[in-house]
């Protein structure tokens, strides 16, 4: 085991003596160590309750015939950060964590790892750690939180945002926002749509991973405490079998049916970002024009908020991501199944009991939304080396649109500016010096996109940017453009009033100005001064890498 570098023979009885300090004794070094990474904090609704998840599962490791232990990474709410300078923290954190659970796994040799993550950053950044140490590991997340109601229809965070503009376009009252909310986030759990969270913990089951439900069991079900219990028992079962481990399981073909099931539910864009970063660890070639072209031959089969009015528990009555992955198996070529997962079996042999699709929540591949992913890579003259928009979210008026630039300079200028009235129907608002570098660290932007909501412009009005956005962002937005405007990207060039096209079933994403206007703007651009140069940020801005290679740090 590969626990006995700390606990077996002669020289080892300093390492035993410290651990019985804790707790341990005698019968227990024989037993398989359980590494636990876990995410709690009490100010995230998507991990305040994993205190307790946590001794469920160091207790079921211990009659499953393990020792567990447990140690804790950080937790960024993106909700709570959002909107203020605290944003810039959330990206960068992702690599913090990576770097957190690698060094602890590695500084004590354990035989398996459990990590229960929840929300944006974490699951990603956990999964980067696993790539690196490639030893048997389950997630298991938190789960996600029931959808709140109001006037018998459901509401999220989102709505909170949205109703916040709508007070300001005088739409709706202050008595209003205030019941919106108290009401839109009833429990614990990730936010209730398909937003970034909820995407990457979906993406586990398809990468192999995770158990059957991982995604979609809300945090506070009963069946939830038993899939738990189950991954604890399981990851035990891998320690002494030694497999099978992370890079077993991840290979190119569980990422393609990753970024397959990606498409077919319409997932947040920040996915595209994360699985560039976590195939950059696996040593796996990925890049924006092989997931676009995934997206191309994958029809998109669920939409979930903020796409629509369903919500992840509406998709687990469905069936949840399992009958998403089962219906993608009668799409020629979108589901690989000759790869293992965390179960032993393949990804559709862990689907094969689950219903068909009702074609209510969840489509047959005949009734999709479309033949097209949820997800779409753009490219052109603003977007060299590619952006990405969510077109499960873009209202069909807005998959061709031309329209005069508007432009700000940060999102807090946007911000101010489209609440101000600054932006009209037909306008293409330009948020720059938003990436991981310019921001520092490509802070998500739902604010201003749900700004445009609010006012009633959502069909009328497009959003690009350098920067990227929440996973409840929908309408025609399009971030993560490359390269970004810190970086010398003719994002940082467009001037005020210039037109911008936007042709996503082509994808193009094209500043109609001439090569030689550009040229001439080009000679007289100066360099940004860096925002931050100091502490953590300072570090980050100066080792990240673009959006199209995951923002990742360099080595």
């Amino acid at each position: 085991m590969r626990s006995d570098i700390i606990k077996k023979g002669n020289e080892r009885a300093p390492h035993r003596s410290l651990m019985r300090a804790t707790g341990l004794k005698d019968g227990d070094f024989k037993k398989p160590f359980i590494g636990i990474a876990n995410s709690y904090t009490n100010i995230v609704p998507g991990h305040c309750h994993l205190d307790e998840v946590g001794e469920l599962i160091c207790e079921e490791v211990r009659k499953a015939g393990g020792v567990p232990f447990i140690f804790n990474t950080m937790a960024i709410c993106d909700g709570i950060a959002m909107g203020h300078g605290g944003m810039k923290f959330s990206l960068p954190s992702r690599e913090l964590i990576a770097d957190t659970v690698e060094s602890m796994m590695s500084a004590h040799p354990m035989d398996a790892l459990i990590c229960i993550p929840n929300c944006d950053k974490i699951v990603p950044g956990m999964l980067m750690a696993a790539m690196r140490l490639d030893m048997p590991t389950i997630f298991c997340s938190g789960g996600p939180m029931k959808a709140g109601s109001r006037n018998e229809s459901a509401c999220d965070l989102v709505t909170v945002f949205e109703e916040v503009a709508a007070v300001e376009a005088g739409t709706a009252t202050e008595k209003d926002l205030d019941e919106v909310e108290k009401l839109s986030c009833p429990t614990c759990g990730s936010c209730s749509g398909m937003f970034t969270a909820n995407s990457m913990n979906c993406l586990c089951e398809a990468l192999g991973l995770a158990l059957p439900g991982n995604g979609t069991i809300l945090a506070t079900s009963t069946t939830r405490i038993r899939l738990w219990k189950r991954a604890a028992r399981r990851a035990v079962e891998m320690a002494k079998a030694g497999a099978p481990t992370a890079l077993e399981v991840v290979n190119e073909k569980s990422f393609h049916n990753a970024l397959a099931l990606d498409m077919a539910m319409g997932g947040s864009t920040n996915t595209i970002l994360h699985t560039l970063a976590i195939a950059n660890e696996a040593g796996i070639d990925l890049d924006l024009k092989k997931i676009d072209a995934i997206s191309k031959a994958t029809p998109n089969l669920c939409k979930l908020s903020p796409s629509s009015h369903w919500h992840i528990e509406d998709c687990q009555e469905s069936g949840g991501i399992s009958t998403i992955i089962k219906e993608l198996g009668r799409v020629e070529g979108a589901i690989n199944d000759d790869v293992i997962t965390v179960t032993g079996s393949s990804l559709l042999e862990n689907v094969a009991g689950y219903p068909d699709p009702d074609n209510k929540v969840i489509f047959t591949k005949e009734k999709a939304y479309s033949q097209e992913g949820g997800l779409a890579i753009l490219f052109g003259n603003l977007a060299e080396r590619g952006s990405v928009v969510k077109t499960a979210g873009v209202a069909k008026p807005m998959h061709v649109h031309t329209g005069p630039a508007v432009i700000f300079e940060s999102q807090d200028e946007a911000c101010i500016g489209i609440l101000a009235g600054q932006v009209k129907a037909g306008d293409v608002v330009v948020i720059r010096y938003e990436g991981p570098q310019g921001g520092p660290g490509m802070q998500e932007m739902l604010a201003p996109t749900s700004y445009i909501m609010g006012q009633g412009l959502g069909e009328s009005v497009a959003l690009i940017t350098d920067g990227r956005f929440s996973g409840g962002t929908h309408g025609a937005c399009i971030g993560h453009i490359s390269p970004e405007a810190a970086e010398g990207g003719i994002i940082g060039l467009v001037e005020a009033g210039d037109m911008i096209h936007i042709d996503i079933a082509a994808r193009k994403l094209e500043l109609q100005v001439s090569d030689e206007v550009l040229a001439e703007r080009r000679k007289n651009w100066v360099p940004p001064t860096p925002k931050v140069t100091k502490g953590w940020l300072g570090r980050y801005a100066k080792m990240a890498t673009s959006a199209d290679t995951g923002g990742v740090l360099k080595a």
